[in-house]
């Protein structure tokens, strides 16, 4: 716990070292599970690509999705935690359970556009860069 009272989440930096790399699926549906699921199997080779989209169903909805690239310079990472504290007030330990370069969004029966968050989120750190970048006196 830091000084101020407030909780540290720690990162084992042993695991950052060449994580396994994983696809990874932002679903619009709550899956009340947090094991490891064969999605390979069931769910990326059910998926239909046409016209530069993707389409699938989920519990008999249809999906459509696209992939959204991590921007670059950038890594995404899974982080998992192995003991749950028993208050919030406990520091919290981390380890990278594996990397992505790019996620694959899905949206219920619509396409995915730049007008949503996800979409918009990915994109963020080009505008950071721009915001805090040296501003040249002319």
């Amino acid at each position: 716990m830091t000084d101020t009272g407030s909780p540290v989440i720690e990162l084992d930096l042993s695991s950052v070292k060449d994580p396994p790399r994983d696809g990874l699926h932002l679903l619009p549906a709550e899956v009340r599970s947090d094991g490891d699921a064969n999605v390979r199997q069931y769910f990326t080779a059910a998926v239909r690509e046409s016209d530069g989209e993707m389409q699938v169903s989920f519990r008999g909805r249809a999906l459509r999705g696209r992939d959204l690239p991590v921007p670059l310079g950038y890594v995404g990472l899974v982080l998992k935690e192995d003991h749950e504290p028993c208050l919030e007030e406990e520091d919290r330990r981390v380890r990278v359970k594996s990397a992505f370069s790019s996620v694959t969004y899905w949206n219920l029966e619509t396409p995915p556009t730049a007008d949503d968050s996800v979409v918009m989120a990915m994109s963020w750190t080009q505008l950071a860069e721009a915001i805090h970048a040296p501003v040249e006196e002319q």
